[in-house]
């Protein structure tokens, strides 16, 4: 019998293929823009380091000041397809506008700062459309493989997006390197306007913005599983940006690692994150998102441990660094893919992108006090001790999950809330 659409492999869906393979194009197109935008900034604008600082927090802003309306938008809308395709073409236009200005002689620093506030303006609204569409598009049984594919599409990045960033400043330069992106952003708009699947999502009654974006913080808080991810989200940034503030400083100076050779441990984790999201989809099938949320928590600081305990001749470190930096990338992977799967199980669906958005408001806002945190206390107590102070720090991320109703198998699919 011939196999209906809710039961064909997702690998076989032509809508889905078009789905990830835009997210994929569009993702490695971002990530040659990190190299080529600060490039283009430093070596042709001479911009100033308090410049640098306000174009690096201009990407990563939108997420703060954007994420909770834009998931209230997301939960008001009957079709998402149109607004995710909009975002991807203002983003198009904001990227291809670098290299013109550039080409006219009135590019400038500010209007860097300025596409990268569109640009990330456009990502965060895009993300809570994104969120809710797959919900609608793709079936219960199937999402957590598919978000197992859409974690991939991350690690694919991470590994050839820096690679083929700086193959292109080399023979375009940075800012014609920047067309690559606007590029990127127009083929994913492409293929979204060439899905076909009708959407299902029953738009929720909007009583205001504020009370809205209430509603979902509210729910965030009082369904515990929900509670349970969100916390343990925050405390991994938190604690894992504050690592990396000193990591580079630390492998490069402390454990003498080749500044040549760190590219290959970045590639190996995106190499291991493929393999977790490759592992996560299938494992899924028999254990439950819940048991994988279980065991990943626990492994999260080995890298981390390894790092700040490493000592020995060159090649045992490598050794060391490339096994857990691999294991660590397919740990974050399933870890991600599953927090997303459980929050589309568990989420009542008229709050799905208000839940959605109030995680990466907290998860992805916390990381730039996580930074902070980290450097101000390598200032005070040194690398080596911040280093372990993060994977403990890190690991209380397993109190999160394994006191919540996570720890148990098979939970009911939409929680009722309960008092904070």
């Amino acid at each position: 019998m011939k196999q209906t659409l809710q039961t064909q492999p997702l690998r076989k869906q032509r809508d889905y293929r078009l789905l990830w393979s835009a997210r994929t194009i569009s993702i490695t197109g971002s990530e040659v823009s990190k190299l080529a935008v600060p490039l283009t900034a430093v070596s042709l604008l001479a911009a100033s380091p308090g410049q640098m600082g306000v174009l690096t927090a201009a990407a990563s802003l939108p997420a703060l000041l954007l994420s909770l309306q834009a998931g209230a938008l997301a939960d008001r809308l009957r079709r998402h397809r149109p607004l995710m395709v909009a975002c991807e073409l203002v983003s198009c236009v904001a990227a291809v506008s670098v290299p013109v200005a550039w080409l006219l002689g009135i590019l400038s620093v500010t209007w860097l700062i300025v596409v990268a506030l569109v640009i990330g303006s456009a990502a965060v609204i895009f993300r809570a459309a994104n969120f809710q569409h797959l919900a609608s598009v793709v079936p219960e049984d199937l999402r957590t493989e598919a978000t197992a594919g859409f974690q991939a599409s991350y690690s694919v990045a991470s590994v050839a997006g820096p690679g083929l960033a700086g193959v292109l400043v080399q023979i375009l330069s940075a800012p014609l390197a920047v067309l690559v992106e606007g590029l990127s952003f127009l083929t994913s708009a492409f293929m979204l306007r060439s899905m076909r699947t009708p959407e299902r999502h029953t738009p929720a009654q909007s009583r205001g913005m504020w009370h809205d974006v209430v509603e979902g913080l509210r729910a965030s808080v009082t369904h515990r599983s929900i509670r349970a991810l969100l916390g343990a989200g925050v405390t991994i940034n938190f604690f894992a940006t504050a690592y990396m503030a000193v990591h580079m400083l630390y492998v490069v100076k402390t454990l003498g690692i080749p500044k040549g050779l760190l590219g290959m441990l970045i590639a190996l984790s995106g190499l291991g994150g493929l393999l977790g999201a490759w592992i996560t989809a299938r494992v899924a099938k028999r254990v439950g998102e819940n048991r994988i949320l279980l065991v990943t928590v626990l492994f999260f600081p080995i890298d981390i441990v390894a790092v700040g305990l490493l000592s020995g001749p060159l090649w045992w470190k490598l050794a060391v660094l490339s096994i857990t930096g691999t294991i660590t990338g397919g740990i974050v992977v399933a870890f991600a893919t599953c927090l997303g799967s459980v929050t589309l199980r568990d989420a009542p669906a008229e709050l799905r992108g208000r839940i959605n958005a109030t995680q990466t408001f907290a998860i992805q806002g916390i990381m730039s006090l996580g930074s902070l945190t980290g450097g101000f206390l390598a200032e005070l107590i040194g690398l080596r001790p911040v280093i372990l102070v993060t994977a403990a720090g890190i690991a209380l991320s397993t109190i999160w999950i394994w006191t919540s109703p996570l720890r148990h198998p098979h939970p009911t699919k939409t929680l009722t809330p309960q008092p904070a």
